[in-house]
């Protein structure tokens, strides 16, 4: 982008008399954020941090009244939003019309595909001029319709709303639902009964948002987070009726790196309570018949075991990671002999497949693998007949959803690709047939999957690994070096980025964007080493590689620097201020969206959220090794005086996951530090957290301003 569109300097010259005047507007001036220096000191090593004091406590944030710190940082986070307006002002017709085109494309009147369960069709819809869903449900045979949950009532006059899950008794007469409305991932759970229509009094405060109900109809289990660092780490028993200060706590979870849920099997007749972290599971159940039993172990924790667990007939049914199976494989125990010497194979560890997850049916074992980076779905008989689903596109996502009957041969199935939009399907296990339900669909009369091409490619690594990259663009494009790219990178906690479709996507695609996805070290893509290559000691492998992927794409002339960009939320966030550190003059433009950043900071104070839970994914900086390891990547501690590409940053203050903070103090360190005129700009939304804005279409407007930052970068 340009100089003049931020640095406003405009000379208007009237006539062409010699007395004409020099008009000239006033500079758009970036908020300097104050310096109060605070020195941290660990190791021997102090590092200086100038922005300390931007961090806020919840008590301070949620005060009626701000204290003067406080006030100093809202009064920062407005400046930036404020200057963000002013400089992208120019934008604003182009924002509108990129918003108009994406909530353009998306049918206003829209239902979900009916999930059939113990007698009743589930289905949320939702109706044109609302951004809530309606909940619904209708008894099967039955056209009458009955509104559970009304979305746009409930959340009349809230900034926020979320909805967590929604659980209905066995006997189909209660349902408990989680409402979150400070976006803070701390849920409220109510009970309304669905005969009279009446809400019950019981109200459980600060839970993660789901609850369990006993086939009693009457005991629901549910966990709590701690109040500072939000930890699941408490699961209480609570009965009707009862106030929440008497229910009883069924279990704590004292490990403070292990959080604690709380879980149904599919099969309805146990209730599981599961304990992880990143390398160790562990997990305890009681029949659902008897909500007042003991609780027993099925495994006890151990380091570098994980397993989860399902049930079915007779036995337990347990993926796992045991005796060095890496890419995990399926084991079945007797429901009275747990322990993992009684673990029997049923699906045995492959080297080169990954099992990702299981469905239980009578007839069918149907197992969701990866293989050469793609998913692929198995279904296998019990009585040894097997067979794979066939998928068409070169890069996609497909996963099994909703199957919660056991004695069916239909699996239903969600498959989409970049070109593909999202799809439901039901398959016929023993006929092979296929029918699809619905597609998403794209209001454009100008939208065809035939417009656009996917492509699957590899990048070779600094340490020559093969790097998968997905990409779609329209056809006609070709590779002259000109084309505007955007590659959106993750590469961390295993997470695996598939090729998704995306009608908002639409809008770069169309006016001449290339859409890339760097399948990095740090997920899980290619199996589970891929995963091990990406975090602790190897994090900086997930850097390399996108750089590597970027590199390649501008190698066969999809793009070139000039016309490079790239994307990447939370820890994609902290991947995106490494690339910019590493090689600032790769990229044109880079949004950074909730951005992990502060990384040393964060992993050294156990009061803030995740922080425990995730010494293992990036180590603890408590040990000089991970100490000086982290430091020498964390974007935070990292910035330099050398010019960056333009950057977009952007932010919740009510962030569970990423303080506001983080991205709060590195756009400030930025500013104060770079030797550029680029673009530097942060959008900091006041009433929402991690996942940004809650309504419907509210949520885009965020999407239309990134939109709005690359194309005005690329074509202004």
């Amino acid at each position: 982008m340009k100089s003049i569109i931020y640095i406003l300097t405009v000379f208007l010259f009237i006539g062409c008399k010699s007395d004409q005047k020099e008009v000239i507007t006033p500079v758009i001036q970036p908020p300097i954020a104050k310096i109060d220096s605070k020195e941290l000191i660990i190791h021997g090593d102090t590092r200086v941090d100038d922005y300390f004091w931007m961090r806020l406590s919840d008590e301070q944030k949620k005060a009626t009244i701000p204290d003067v710190q406080t006030q100093d940082v809202i009064d920062y986070l407005n400046a930036e939003n404020e200057y963000l307006d002013k400089v992208m002002s120019h934008t604003d017709s182009l924002q509108t019309i990129l918003y108009d085109e994406i909530i353009g494309r998306i049918k206003k009147d829209d239902e979900s595909v009916p999930v059939n369960h113990n007698g009743y069709a589930y289905y949320s819809k939702y109706k044109k001029g609302n951004d809530y869903a309606l909940y619904c449900r209708s008894k099967l045979g039955s056209d009458k319709e009955e509104i559970m949950l009304n979305g746009p009532e409930l959340s009349k006059s809230l900034a926020y709303f979320g909805m967590g899950n929604q659980e209905v008794s066995s006997n189909n007469k209660l349902l408990a639902y989680a409402v979150d409305t400070i976006s803070r991932r701390q849920y409220t759970i109510y009970f309304k009964n669905l005969v009279t229509g009446n809400y019950l009094e019981d109200r459980l405060e600060n839970t993660a948002g789901s609850a369990v109900w006993a086939n009693d109809n009457k005991t629901v289990f549910y966990s709590t987070k701690a109040p500072e660092t939000l930890r699941s780490y408490k699961i209480f028993k609570h009965v009707l009726g009862e106030p929440q200060s008497h229910d009883v706590l069924a279990y704590e979870e004292k490990d403070d790196t292990f959080e604690c849920f709380v879980f149904k099997s599919k099969s309805e007749a146990f209730i599981f309570i599961g304990s992880f972290q990143t390398l160790s599971t562990e997990f305890q159940f009681i029949n659902a018949n008897t909500p007042n039993s003991e609780w027993k172990v099925i495994q006890p924790r151990e380091k570098n075991l994980e397993y989860t667990v399902d049930h079915y007939a007779n036995h337990f049914y347990i993926k796992t990671n045991i005796n060095g199976a890496k890419n995990f494989k399926l084991v079945e125990t007797p429901i009275h002999a747990t322990t993992k010497e009684n673990w029997v194979d049923v699906i045995p560890h492959r080297d080169d497949v990954l099992l990702e997850d299981f469905d239980l049916f009578k007839n069918y074992l149907v197992i969701t693998e990866r293989k050469n980076g793609l998913r692929q779905l198995r279904v296998k008989n019990w009585n040894g007949d097997e067979h794979y689903l066939q998928f068409k596109d070169p890069t996609y996502l497909t996963y099994t959803t909703s199957n919660l009957d056991f004695d069916t041969a239909i699996l239903r199935y969600n498959y989409a690709s970049l070109t593909t939009p999202n799809s439901t399907l039901e398959y016929n296990m023993k006929t092979k047939d296929e029918v699809l339900l619905k597609q998403e669909d794209v209001l454009d009369p100008n939208f065809s999957p035939d417009h656009y091409t996917s492509e699957r490619l590899f990048a070779t690594a600094t340490d020559g690994t093969k790097i998968p990259i997905s990409l779609v663009y329209k056809k006609g494009i070709t590779k002259s070096g000109h084309n505007p790219l955007l590659l959106y990178g993750y590469g961390s906690y295993g997470s695996i980025i598939d090729a998704n479709f995306n009608s908002s996507r639409l809008s770069l695609l169309d006016r001449g964007f290339v859409f890339a996805i760097a399948h990095v070290r740090g997920g899980q893509e290619m199996g589970r080493a891929w995963y091990e290559d990406g975090k602790l000691l190897n994090k900086k492998n997930t850097f390399t590689d996108f750089i590597n992927c970027a590199e390649y794409l501008v190698d066969v002339k999809f793009t070139s620097p000039e016309h490079l960009y790239a994307i990447g939320g939370s820890a994609g966030g902290l991947l995106m201020g490494a690339i910019v550190n590493m090689k600032p003059e790769l990229w044109h433009g880079v949004i950074a969206a909730v951005p992990f950043v502060d990384v040393v900071s964060t992993m050294l104070d156990e009061t803030i959220p995740l922080t425990t839970f995730e010494f293992d994914e990036w180590g603890n900086p408590k040990d000089s090794i991970y100490y000086n390891y982290i430091k020498s990547y964390s974007p935070y501690d990292n910035v330099e005086a050398k010019a960056y590409p333009n950057l977009l940053i952007t932010t919740g203050f009510w962030d569970s996951q990423v303080q506001y903070w983080e991205p709060a103090k590195w756009i400030a360190k930025l500013r104060a530090t770079k030797t550029d005129d680029n673009l530097l700009i942060m959008d900091c939304n006041m009433d929402v957290g991690h996942g940004g804005a809650s309504g419907r279409f509210e949520r885009y407007k965020i999407n239309a301003l990134e939109y709005a930052f690359l194309l005005d970068l690329e074509y202004n």
